[in-house]
């Protein structure tokens, strides 16, 4: 799944290839992709593209008034093409859900991989009125968002730290990936109940959140959109890893497995050397 870093990379790239060209044809390849019916895909048609923008993990490309909003979700993806292909792309039971065409003859295809169609496309004069956008917590790469104001949002979260950094209506952006990497830089368990933390373990925390998050966007700046994918894996530490030594103190990454995803650790690092039971047990080996 895309999280801030890739997404903010997106944002970066599109901005330089889309501001200043005009949009000249949008067009809906699968059916669930769209989201809005009001204003149409049609009222982007003939307008030019005034800036793109990141909301969390959304990407918002202005065309004047209108906004394009996409989510990407979990297998979406964003192909840029220096030439689009001639004709109109025919529906079907492939990974293309929306093409978007510049007058340059460049644009961009949005896919979606497996059966789990969640891939959303909104068209809005106000991207804050999308529910999605509209909970959304702070950045956690905001100029504003401080220490001081971190320690305030995990304060009455008693839930495990993990899921309440993958909370974006708590703080946006960060999925499964990242609150893996950003754990293991804090040396803290995924486990964790986020207000039982003590003053020094949410500054250790902060630091390891806006570290990590800022390495990951520096690393992926300039990176062209189809190496993204690839860019963001090779920077992981745990994330994806298991069964891999530990980076930094070489012991074996492990693993917790839940009914759709799982979340990789370092004993060593993070849990006294402990082995996490899985998820679905609610308890630490002893």
């Amino acid at each position: 799944m895309p999280e801030l870093p890739e997404v903010e990379a997106l944002r970066a790239f599109l901005a330089d290839h889309l501001v200043g060209h005009e949009i000249v044809r949008v067009l809906p390849v699968a059916v669930s992709v769209l989201k809005t019916y009001d204003p149409p895909l049609t009222a982007l048609e003939g307008r030019p593209v005034t800036g793109v923008a990141r909301h969390g993990k959304f990407l918002d490309i202005d065309a004047d008034g209108p906004h394009l909003v996409t989510y990407l979700a979990r297998a979406g993806w964003l192909h840029w093409k220096d030439r689009l292909p001639d004709g109109v792309p025919r529906p079907g039971k492939g990974p293309l859900a929306l093409r978007v065409a510049l007058e340059t003859g460049e644009g961009f295809d949005l896919t979606e991989a497996g059966t789990q169609k969640r891939l959303a496309v909104y068209v809005t004069e106000d991207p804050a009125q999308i529910p999605g956008i509209a909970r959304l917590g702070p950045d956690p790469l905001a100029a504003d968002f401080d220490e001081d104001r971190f320690a305030g949002l995990l304060a009455d979260e008693r839930r495990q730290i993990k899921g309440a950094l993958r909370d974006q209506s708590l703080i946006a952006g960060i999925g499964n990936a990242y609150s893996d990497e950003i754990l293991h830089a804090a040396r803290m368990s995924p486990y964790k109940l986020a207000s039982s933390l003590a003053e020094e373990e949410t500054h250790g925390l902060y630091v390891a959140l806006r570290t990590t998050l800022s390495e990951a966007v520096e690393r992926s700046h300039g990176v062209a959109a189809g190496r993204l994918k690839a860019e963001k894996k090779s920077g992981l530490r745990v994330h994806g890893r298991t069964g891999e030594p530990c980076p930094v103190c070489g012991d074996t990454v492990r693993e917790v497995s839940f009914s759709d995803s799982s979340l990789q650790y370092c004993p060593t690092c993070q849990t006294g050397g402990r082995r996490l039971a899985d998820r679905r047990m609610s308890r630490l080996l002893k």
